[in-house]
């Protein structure tokens, strides 16, 4: 792909922010000098410092998201701006854009949907990516490739760059920090291409503090990847309850069966009962996760098609 051909791409960045008055000039300026053909879009989620004003001060253009949450703001980032390349950053300062060419020029030359930026620590401080935070990302990155496949090393980053038919093909769901598991599902569920590169992830400017808390937003995505698999994976979900029930409902009829075999008498009646029902309720369990299962199936042909209703990114630069 030529440089002249990459130029007519038109390239947004789309910065979600709360409360980072301190970070946003340097993730604009950063932006400016690495990346000065790109629109610059600040969308602050009910900030209630400097934020907005910095960032209009900045150069940017500013969009006010009454809804609380980064998924929400993801939302209207992907609804009110039109380009054939979004590049989604936090506004903490804390991804080191020096790497968003590459990301883009990968996403181009690959015709792919998404490039995720995976963290790689800097060094600086031991409390720019703790410990903690590592063992959960690794967890929770772990748990979504189980359940859904795919190849991912950091499926929690916030740096990610997206073609357009990505964006405007997204329903997006999530309210808050669970959106970054939403955005990787709907890829592999899609299998839309994608690839991963390494960024590198610094500190925070000095006086700025994260909004992110370890424990309630760490179950706030796993309960997401709970309620994805339900939804994407109804049968799978469903047909593992049906066989523990149908499992346990076998193994404890069988002394029942063995005592019907010797003596002709049932004397544990409830048990049987009890046993009967479980296996009832097994083979419903069952028959919910088919019916469920052909929903999902309509539901991802829908946006499947609605994925192909739009142009990839290399028809953007090509005559």
């Amino acid at each position: 792909m030529t440089e002249l051909s990459l130029l007519s791409l038109r390239i947004a960045a789309v910065i979600p922010c709360f409360n980072e008055a301190l970070a946003i000039a340097q993730v604009i300026a950063e932006f400016r000098d690495v990346l000065p053909e790109a629109q610059i879009h600040v969308f602050d989620n009910r900030s209630t410092d400097d934020t907005a004003a910095v960032a209009r001060a900045s150069g940017a253009r500013v969009t006010h998201v009454a809804l609380a949450g980064k998924g929400n703001v993801t939302r209207r980032m992907f609804a009110d701006v039109e380009a054939d390349v979004y590049v989604m950053v936090d506004g903490d300062a804390t991804y080191d854009l020096d790497g968003v060419r590459p990301m883009i020029d990968a996403l181009v030359a690959g015709n792919l949907d998404m490039v995720v930026g995976y963290r790689v620590d800097d060094g600086a401080d031991a409390e720019t990516y703790r410990a903690g935070h590592r063992l959960g990302n690794r967890m929770l990155t772990g748990a979504v490739v189980g359940l859904f496949g795919g190849h991912l090393t950091d499926m929690l980053s916030g740096y990610r760059v997206f073609s357009r038919r990505y964006a405007k093909s997204f329903p997006a769901v999530s309210a808050g920090f669970e959106i970054e598991t939403e955005l990787t599902v709907h890829a592999l569920e899609l299998r839309m291409p994608f690839a991963e590169l390494p960024v590198r992830y610094r500190s925070r400017p000095e006086g700025s503090h994260s909004k992110l808390s370890t424990y309630r937003d760490g179950w706030r995505i796993l309960r997401t990847i709970c309620k994805l698999f339900v939804s994407e994976r109804p049968l799978q979900f469903f047909a593992s309850i049906a066989g523990v029930l149908a499992l346990v409902s076998l193994l404890a009829a069988l002394p029942l069966a063995l005592t019907y075999v010797q003596t002709g008498l049932v004397p544990r009646l409830p048990t049987a009962v009890l046993l009967t029902g479980s296996m009832l309720t097994a083979m419903l369990a069952f028959v919910c996760g088919v019916v469920l299962h052909t929903v999902t199936i309509g539901r991802r042909e829908a946006k499947r098609l609605r994925y192909l209703a739009i142009p990839g990114v290399r028809h953007a630069v090509e005559p």
